[in-house]
């Protein structure tokens, strides 16, 4: 962004000595009105190239077997692709959500990108953060228990991470698999997740990137953590990918997508 700021300041004063030149150099004011003009419209142009764009990258994150393949395969064409599929490698398709109502006409496009979960691809997960107009966080709802300080821990990594801290980015954590009766409630999940991540807080075993360069801290000091203290939104849906019940994620991608 700064970069970006330097370049329209430099390119500003460009267009003001070629004015000045114009001016020196033209014996008709005609050519110096008609150069005006023209290096006006390039200007103008340039700094709209230069604008930052809002991004509709979304991202689905989660520890591996939480059902992130089976929810990309759902939103991009409705299949779960024939159940459970553990990804090694980064997925990614750029489509038209069929339940995002039309926006002047059209239907917005979004960029997809479902990141492997085993713990030595996670940091693909960076290179997909700067463009991010949300994170879908899965939880597998039937094994949250015996995941569930590994779920925290990846969790922390996440809302502590600086680029998400910087441009906030809005967190769904969707709670997975609750078609199937032993399936925990998002209450439940929720709750263990804030207290098993305040543990993590206070033995100061996880420090984050974004704690070292930022000095950042999540949650608020002397109160026991809860999703609501973070600088962006996190929020907690239910949804069972494979049977298609997806509706809240759906809903998520569509409040962030660009106009």
């Amino acid at each position: 962004m700064d970069r970006i700021v330097q370049w329209k300041n430099q390119l500003l004063q460009y267009v003001n000595q070629a004015q000045q030149w114009l001016q020196r150099m033209s014996s008709t004011p005609l050519y110096t009105t008609i150069g005006v003009v023209s290096l006006s419209t390039i200007v103008i142009f340039s700094i709209r190239w230069l604008k930052p764009r809002k991004s509709n990258t979304i991202i689905l994150a989660g520890l591996s077997g939480s059902g992130k393949t089976v929810l990309f395969y759902q939103l991009r064409d409705g299949s779960s692709h024939q159940g459970t599929v553990t990804s090694t490698d980064t997925n990614e398709a750029t489509f038209v959500l069929q339940t995002d109502p039309f926006w002047k006409g059209k239907r917005r496009l979004i960029h997809l990108v479902d990141v492997p979960g085993q713990s030595h691809l996670r940091s693909k997960l960076d290179k997909y953060l700067p463009q991010a107009a949300g994170l879908i966080f899965l939880v597998d709802g039937l094994e949250f228990l015996r995941h569930c300080p590994a779920i925290a821990e990846y969790l922390l990594d996440i809302l502590t991470n600086t680029t998400v801290v910087k441009r906030k980015i809005p967190v769904l954590i969707v709670c997975n698999k609750t078609d199937k009766v032993t399936a925990h409630t998002k209450e439940f999940i929720q709750k263990l997740l804030e207290r098993e991540i305040q543990k993590l807080r206070a033995s100061g075993t996880a420090i984050s990137e974004a704690d070292i360069a930022n000095e950042y801290t999540l949650g608020v000091t002397g109160e026991a953590f809860t999703f609501s203290q973070c600088c962006n939104m996190v929020t907690v849906e239910e949804a069972s990918g494979l049977v298609g019940e997806i509706s809240q994620v759906e809903q998520f991608i569509t409040k962030h997508l660009k106009p």
